[in-house]
């Protein structure tokens, strides 16, 4: 058997919903993590006092109580996972894991037992069922009952609200009421919010984001007070997962997170996240409503009875105190701007999102955290509107996908090393479905999007050019008007009275233009050798490399920028270095090309002029298709070698058709 024993997907009963996770025993403690929340619960070996092993609802239970109070119950054994279990106990823990029947015989009636923090229902010393009193929310006495009521689990499908006991008038001499005494120890463990006493300090008028508005904040010993004008929250500090601290992207403000679970509620509204904001600037004196005696002795030099400083340093101080968690602020990620966060929009509000060293938190509407043991793989993806951004998005392990868009393109270096380096996985898929695309093209390709109307208005240029040019050389007449337009070709499968109703125009002659000699164009020589680099060029290419290296996530086009900023500022001596080489490169140019042109390599590598063949066709489908259908077939008759070449193909059928829609007016 090895140092540990862990299980998988066993449950934990939270106010009547099972919440996975994973238990771990050591030979040090027994760690409990939380799937859903990431909530861990640590059991020192040395603090245990008693196992149980029972069987419950979901398979087989385990129970474990400590020496300061605490019990733990998990459930979702197997079992023979008791053998296991029990063999570790006996020789890592001085503690022998005990088998504990429960009763099922369905009386409803008992004695109840106070055990620690649970309330046990025994039937004949075996318990029927067991009430955490922390889930209590309230008790009420009757003439012979009390009634507990429950806090409630938004995520349980079927939630407990109530139990009712009838406890029996006492027989006994001591004269004690049995309800009073049932009803007070029960409130002595319960979570039953009651603002006793005076309020450790006051905050006045704190700018809450979520929920929106200025409240009061009171600070008891057990629940924080949210006083504002309409609505009053009392959240106890167990139900507090976390707390953030947070620098604005501005440096004038910071934010300050309380994570909470259960959320607290407003209407039919719910709130997982309270969000405080506050000034830099704003200071504080605070004097706690303490003797100076019972704060050292209860904060243990966490707080003084007399402090001042920024109010948000102070706010955050006293949470800490109290709820006893540690304060997550951001990490070593610094984004383009220098801000430790990215500003982008998640779904119709903009807002920044936070790259902390164990997940990611966005504030603040809607507030999202996410940690990186539930992430399955993050994106890139192209920006839906625009290339001068992109979208980052996240998907957890149970299937939800968190988009985080318009972010700006110069972040992608920062958040793409961040990512690298906290090794999630990473799906370059691009937007929706664009496979194969490199992340930084995802960024830097705003110079090559194809714009369709560009390109048709270059192809129209170019028939222009060669109808033209064409005109120019040949110097043929034929059937074409000068003058036309889409509308006259579009009219001729109109209707006839409109044409012979309307005037026709005679047609204008053709103009003949001179006969221009054209100068024939240079083909390049292959064979002749490559003309030299300057000194620049060289220069880049010895130092391509190393910029690379010294700034990763570079693009090309800000490589060219970077190269030339630093040939600025090169030394005189390192520029002359290489001008030299470059003097050395142009001089072996000349006298190599000198050797080739003397040799004849020069006309000894005419260039091959095209031929169509049977399988490269002369004329393609784009240059015929045209708006303007008669400047086409124009453009195909001023030009005989390729009108005869069609000619001459017999009765190929699939040039034939294209001949046809030459002759055809």
């Amino acid at each position: 058997m090895g140092d540990t024993l862990e299980f998988n997907e066993i449950y934990q009963e939270v106010k009547g919903c099972w919440n996975d996770g994973r238990l771990r025993f050591s030979k040090q403690a027994v760690v409990y993590k939380s799937s859903k929340t990431g909530k861990v619960d640590s059991i020192s070996v040395p603090e245990l006092i008693q196992a149980q092993w029972r069987r419950v609802c979901l398979g087989h239970g385990i129970k474990l109580a400590t020496s300061t109070g605490h019990v733990y119950k998990y459930d979702g054994f197997r079992d023979t996972d008791f053998e296991k279990i029990s063999e570790y106990f006996k020789a890592n823990y001085k503690v022998e894991l005990t088998e504990k029947d429960m009763c099922v015989k369905g009386w409803n009636w008992g004695t109840a037992k106070f055990l620690g923090p649970l309330l046990s229902f025994d039937v004949n010393d075996s318990p029927v069922f067991e009430i955490p009193l922390s889930s209590v929310s309230q008790c009420a006495t009757g003439k012979n009952e009390v009634t507990l009521e429950f806090h409630q689990n938004d995520d349980a499908e079927v939630s407990l609200m109530e139990v009712r006991f009838y406890v029996p008038p006492s027989t006994g001499d001591d004269g004690a009421d049995p309800v009073e005494a049932f009803a007070q120890n029960v409130l002595s463990k319960a979570d039953v919010i009651q603002a006793t006493g005076d309020a450790l300090c006051i905050f006045k008028e704190l700018q809450c984001l979520t929920p929106r508005g200025r409240y009061d904040i009171r600070i008891y010993p057990t629940f924080l007070h949210l006083h504002g004008k309409t609505f009053d929250y009392k959240i106890p500090y167990t139900t507090v997962l976390r707390l953030f601290l947070l620098p604005h992207k501005d440096q004038r403000q910071m934010f300050f997170v309380i994570s909470l679970d259960p959320p607290i509620k407003q209407g039919q509204t719910r709130y997982h996240f309270l969000i405080l904001l506050f000034s830099k600037e704003e200071d504080i004196t605070l004097t706690l409503n303490m003797s100076e005696e019972d704060v050292e002795k209860r904060f243990e030099g966490k707080l003084s009875k007399n402090m001042s400083g920024s109010l948000y340093e102070m706010v955050s101080r006293v949470m800490k105190a109290l709820v006893n968690r540690k304060i997550t602020v951001p990490g070593s990620f610094q984004g383009h701007s220098g801000a430790q966060c990215i500003t982008c929009s998640y779904k119709a509000s903009s807002g920044l999102l936070y790259p902390l060293e164990r997940g990611f938190i966005y504030v603040h509407k809607p507030p999202v955290h996410l940690r990186f043991e539930e992430i399955s793989c993050v994106n890139f993806a192209r920006g839906t509107t625009t290339t001068r951004s992109f979208d980052f998005e996240i998907e957890t392990k149970q299937g939800s996908q968190y988009t985080f868009s318009s972010i700006e393109r110069e972040e992608y270096g920062k958040l793409f090393d961040f990512v690298s380096a906290k090794k999630l996985n990473i799906k370059n898929r691009g937007f929706k479905e664009l496979a194969g695309v490199n992340p930084i093209d995802l960024v830097d390709s705003d110079d090559d999007q194809h714009d369709a109307y560009l390109e048709r208005m270059k192809e129209e240029g170019k028939i222009r050019e060669e109808a033209n040019d064409s005109d120019d050389s040949e110097g043929e007449s034929g059937e074409y008007d000068s003058n036309a337009s889409a509308s006259d070709s579009s009219g001729d499968g109109g209707d006839d009275s409109e044409d012979d109703s309307r005037k026709k125009k005679p047609a204008k002659k053709p103009k003949m233009s001179k006969e221009k000699e054209k100068k024939p164009r240079k083909s390049g020589d292959t064979g002749a050798p490559k003309r030299p680099m300057s000194a620049y060029m060289l220069w880049l290419n010895s130092s391509r490399e190393r910029i690379k290296s010294e700034n990763p996530g570079i693009s090309i086009t800000e490589i060219s920028k970077k190269a030339g900023e630093m040939w600025k500022q090169l030394a005189k001596d390192k520029k002359e270095e290489w001008e030299q080489k470059a003097e050395e490169a142009k001089k072996q140019y000349e006298k190599a090309m000198k050797e080739y042109k003397e040799s004849g390599g020069s006309s000894s590598t005419p260039s091959k002029k095209y031929e169509p063949t049977d399988n490269q066709p002369y004329l393609h489908s784009q240059l015929v298709i045209h708006p303007t259908v008669n400047i086409a077939k124009a453009q195909v008759r001023y030009q005989p070698h390729t009108y005869n070449y069609l000619n001459n193909r017999g009765n190929d059928k699939n040039w034939s058709k294209w001949r046809s829609w030459l002759t055809d007016d």
